[in-house]
């Protein structure tokens, strides 16, 4: 039985003062943005906004509580971090819960079970909300609105120093809503006082300063999670283990094996052998039952975090490039995943460099002159990163000179056009990659002046339908990318995603998986991206995807390398990258082989990666059907064999509250 009475005491008992608390918003330790919270009695009004790379959400909510502080009353208006506009309430009328948010409306009996709205589209403040009547719960457990069951896990207290001295906060992690768990850190009087991720962080004004202390503690909250996870669902086998009956991907050929074992033992594949040659004594047998063994895949527009390192994983990603990220975290990261802390992909470092503006991106490292530039391209050409990625602010004019001293030490440059530049001007400047379809496709329809570092550079995609994809415009661009032996790296999915999404629908890279996903999840997908006013300005956004696919597909047609890689952080989402590349032309075959081969040739490690070969690294996954005749059979991935680590995806996805999409397969122990 739920103690109501004791939720009421405690709740009654928190503070209702009218006052006004302050808290700013910190990227990587520099303030972009606030959320204030004004408080009067049972009345909260919120102002939250804060901007970042050009972008960020601006909302407005008022929230009214009922006597025991759970909200009755709720409205949040403003604009989405991609300029979506928000119109969500939630009201509770005569025992009934109604409510709206991008994905559409509902409403519910309330009782004992259900009585707190998750909100879709308003800032952290709910969580404490939502913290409060947690702690106030016998059991720490509460069915929630729309749907799903949130629970509540105290970590630890610390001691934190202000303007007035240290006061004592403590962290709890809400969990069951999402892929991971939200980190809320209350005062003693359980008021909001701080969230933290490694990079960002929301504290009270006049805390500033713990700011990379709060984010240096949500890196270890988080880093011990995955830890326990990597202890229950990798399998380190000290023997010899050998995958029977299976037919293997061969990406030269583009087609399948005849029945085949294979045999890794630690990191390699020790053999490729028929199905049903002799076993021997100790060797783990894992029975692929027909099934099709495939390279692992690589994401190549990663931006990876401990957080999303194994759903790589559990999707067949077993390396990803990482286009920008802070150094010292990704270097971190890379050594917990080297070393077995944690589970993660191959990850293949780019050196972020951007320049100094209003609009900079917190990711990375910003300059304000050309020698600072030059600095950071030699300080990465001495630590092994693979390229220079350019950004948004970078001068124009620096790029040819960047780009020479990059080549010189043996790095490539890929990025996005700078600021009132071109893509053609960066291709004469030796641009070795364009990053983005928009990056490349925009300088065909800007006007002299228009700045790509706001909202701007995709509300611009509007105009690509006015273009002919077999122009002289488009194919000049083309022909210099031939010419040059520029490739591409066009993120599909997140444009998909951006212009075709609507509320209220799933959207197309969610379809195939929508029902296995946490209730948070379901609802984000079911929301636009960009926003639009009317039916007609959402037409013109499809248009523009339909006009990227044209112009792609012409780019593959002239063989210009296209990589795949999603913006969206991989895992599942890669699945539909992948999807889109046979929409632009190629073979699911063809697929395949780009995903894994085409990309280990492309970051020169296809004498260890690519192709499941004697004496490369382990490094697949195990589908039961045969993704060359149906792509989609990669959803179903059964095993993951990641740096010889071998994982069941429905062991994972568990832990993520996703259900999962196959069976494990049965492992036994050869005898004499």
């Amino acid at each position: 039985m739920k103690n109501w009475a004791g939720l009421l005491l405690i709740l009654v008992a928190a503070p209702l003062w009218a006052e006004t608390i302050t808290y700013r918003v910190l990227f990587a330790g520099d303030d972009t943005g606030h959320l204030i919270v004004d408080r009067h009695e049972n009345r909260i009004a919120i102002d939250f906004d804060f901007k970042q790379n050009g972008r960020g959400p601006t909302m407005a909510e008022e929230l009214t509580l009922d006597e025991s502080g759970l909200p009755v009353e709720w409205t949040i208006t403003g604009t989405t971090t991609f300029g979506s506009t928000v119109d969500e309430f939630y009201r509770v009328e005569d025992g009934v819960a109604r409510w709206q948010d991008a994905t559409g409306t509902g409403e519910a009996e309330v009782g004992k079970e259900n009585r707190f709205y998750i909100d879709q589209d308003g800032s952290i403040y709910s969580a404490a909300l939502l913290a409060r009547a947690l702690l106030a719960d016998a059991d720490g457990k509460l069915q929630v609105l729309p749907g799903g069951e949130a629970s509540i896990v105290e970590r630890d207290t610390i001691a934190v120093e202000g303007p007035d001295g240290a006061v004592d906060v403590t962290a709890y992690e809400i969990l069951g809503l999402s892929y991971n768990p939200a980190l809320v850190i209350l005062d003693q009087d359980r008021e909001f006082f701080a969230t933290a991720s490694p990079r960002f962080s929301i504290v009270r004004e006049g805390f500033e300063a713990a700011d990379e202390r709060l984010r240096q503690y949500a890196e270890k909250l988080s880093t011990e999670r995955f830890v326990e996870i990597q202890a229950e669902v990798a399998h380190n086998f000290d023997a010899p283990v050998r995958i029977r009956n299976v037919r293997i991907f061969d990406p030269v050929r583009l087609e399948l094996t005849e029945p085949s074992d294979v045999l890794i033992y630690g990191k390699h594949i020790s053999s490729v052998q028929a199905a049903g040659s002799v076993v021997t004594e100790g060797e783990v047998l894992i029975d692929g039952a027909g099934g099709t063994l495939v390279p692992g895949m690589y994401e190549m527009h990663g931006h990876i975090g401990q957080e999303n390192a194994l759903l790589n994983v559990a999707a067949g990603v077993t390396s990803v490039r990482d286009t920008g990220n802070e150094n010292a975290v990704l270097e971190d990261l890379v050594n917990r995943i080297n070393d077995g802390t944690i589970a993660g992909p191959r990850i293949t470092r780019s050196c972020f460099i951007e320049g100094e503006s209003e609009f900079s991106a917190a990711t990375g490292e910003t300059v304000a002159t050309l020698e600072e530039a030059l600095y950071l391209v030699r300080w990465c050409g001495a630590r092994d990163f693979h390229q220079v990625k350019l950004y948004n602010s970078m001068k124009p004019e620096w790029a040819e000179t960047l780009v020479a001293e990059a080549h010189r030490l043996g790095m490539r440059v890929a990025g996005h056009v700078p600021a009132f530049s071109t893509a053609n001007a960066m291709i004469e400047a030796g641009f070795d990659e364009i990053t983005h379809a928009n990056q490349l496709m925009l300088g065909w329809v800007l006007e002299d002046g228009e700045d790509t570092r706001t909202l701007f550079r995709f509300i611009a995609m509007k105009r690509f339908p006015a273009l002919d994809p077999d122009g002289e415009v488009v194919r000049y661009t083309i022909s210099r990318m031939v010419e040059n032996n520029v490739a591409h790296d066009p993120t599909i999915a997140i444009h998909e995603h951006g212009l075709t999404a609507v509320n209220g629908e799933p959207a197309p890279l969610a379809r195939a998986i929508i029902d296995h996903l946490p209730t948070n999840e379901q609802r984000g997908l079911k929301s636009e991206l960009f926003g639009t006013e009317s039916p007609e300005e959402r037409a013109e956004y499809v248009a523009a995807f339909e006009f990227i696919l044209e112009v792609l597909s012409r780019l593959h047609q002239e063989d210009v390398m296209l990589l795949p890689g999603t913006d969206l952080g991989g895992g599942l989402a890669y699945h539909r990258e992948l999807e889109l590349f046979q929409e632009i032309g190629l073979t699911p075959a063809e697929v395949l082989r780009r995903a894994s081969y085409d990309m280990a040739t492309y970051l020169d490690q296809v004498e260890d990666l690519g192709s499941i070969e004697k004496g490369k690294y382990a490094d697949f996954f195990l589908v039961p059907g045969d993704p060359t005749r149906d792509l989609s059979a990669i959803r179903q991935i059964s095993m993951v064999v990641s740096d010889g680590v071998v994982y069941f995806p429905s062991e994972i996805y568990p832990w993520f509250g996703i259900r999962p999409f196959a069976d494990a397969p049965e492992v036994t122990v050869a005898q004499n």
